[in-house]
């Protein structure tokens, strides 16, 4: 078999996400559908698009959703803090299951929700309402921001080191489809030459 990074045995890949995005959602479910698919090694982290966004001059409607937007994020920058990188996945899962699945956009009942399914301390969840895990939020924010080279919003992801802005789902790929993707994405990646590919986003569907 052709040694391509496509074809190699195991990718080393990670998801930067903010909980409240549901395009990062999307690309997250179908990160981890690859993974139950092929050997990847898949790790999560924090960005925030309220750090990126909070200079900025948005639509009120974006603003409210940027400022309700800390919350989250807040919450497991503090669980990673506390209590390990790895806990983050689960979190993430709770989190999104609710807010992107469920539709329930009460930050201040699914944060304890999420909390108490992942077996974390429901203390975490003061950290929505404080800015005492906000330096570690912004490092792993800019560590997201430094692998795609630019300014970028969610999702950013990297695979065996290239990071980029996206790709951007509308659904959640699965089976050979998803495997498909992600042989392509890692060829991308791999290309040094590569820098953008885009099109028109159709309705969201993240069932």
């Amino acid at each position: 078999m052709e040694d391509t990074p496509a074809h190699r045995a195991t990718a080393s890949v990670v998801c930067y996400f903010d909980p409240s995005c549901p395009f990062v959602w999307a690309t997250s479910r179908w990160l981890l559908e690859v993974e139950r698919l092929q050997p990847i090694d898949l790790r999560f982290r924090i960005m925030s698009l309220s750090v990126l966004n909070e200079h900025r001059e948005l639509e009120p409607w974006y603003r409210e959703f940027n400022d309700r937007a800390w919350g989250p994020a807040r919450v497991c920058a503090a669980a990673e803090a506390l209590h390990g990188n790895a806990v983050l996945r689960d979190l993430y899962t709770a989190l999104g299951r609710r807010v992107h699945v469920a539709g329930n956009k009460d930050y201040d009942v699914v944060i304890p929700e999420s909390l108490d399914e992942s077996g974390l301390p429901a203390s975490l969840a003061k950290a929505a309402h404080t800015d005492e895990f906000d330096a570690a939020l912004r490092a792993s924010h800019q560590a997201g921001q430094e692998a795609v080279g630019e300014e970028a919003g969610t999702p950013v992801v990297t695979v065996d080191g290239a990071g980029f802005f996206g790709p951007v789902l509308t659904s959640v790929p699965r089976g050979e489809e998803a495997v498909r993707l992600f042989q392509a994405t890692r060829i991308l990646a791999g290309t040094g030459a590569f820098a953008e590919l885009k099109r028109g986003r159709g309705a969201l569907d993240l069932r």
